[in-house]
């Protein structure tokens, strides 16, 4: 698996979904530009002493993530997706996608494949939930449905 954060802003957030990643053997991919600085240290407090378990890669945009990974199917995490997340089969070399935390992903990356774009089902007053609960939720179903490879 791979989840894919589209330029994030929160250092908090990243840390603890770089730990999320570690833990569950997923690549973390990161488009640039950041809302913070990559050696804040609220990032490094938050991924703790995970940072080494995670493969992660930085992209200057999100074109070049796609001319690296052309044959992924993605799926775009979005409050706005036409389909709940546990409506899919995934597969191992699937990237969940998810925006930043203040305005989520832009329309022309939702218009790439409106079939693919997901959401966490939620009562309407609700506006989002937090990106690295998201991920959260998402990332484990996707694992589940797989029976949780290399994983014990």
């Amino acid at each position: 698996m791979h989840v894919v954060l589209y330029q994030p802003e929160i250092p908090q957030n990243t840390g603890n979904i770089a730990r999320l990643c570690a833990a569950t053997k997923t690549e973390l991919h990161l488009i640039e530009p950041f809302g913070f600085i990559w050696d804040d240290q609220r990032l490094k407090r938050a991924g703790l002493d995970y940072w080494e378990l995670v493969n992660i890669q930085r992209h200057l945009n999100f074109q070049t993530y796609l001319e690296k990974y052309p044959e992924q199917r993605l799926f775009f995490a979005t409050t706005k997706g036409g389909h709940p997340y546990t409506a899919f089969e995934y597969q191992t070399n699937d990237s969940l996608v998810f925006g930043p935390e203040t305005r989520g992903l832009p329309e022309e990356i939702l218009k790439l494949n409106p079939s693919h774009n997901i959401r966490i089902p939620m009562q309407p007053e609700a506006r989002s939930l937090n990106l690295a609960n998201s991920v959260s939720i998402i990332l484990y179903e996707a694992l589940r449905q797989m029976a949780f490879p290399e994983l014990v």
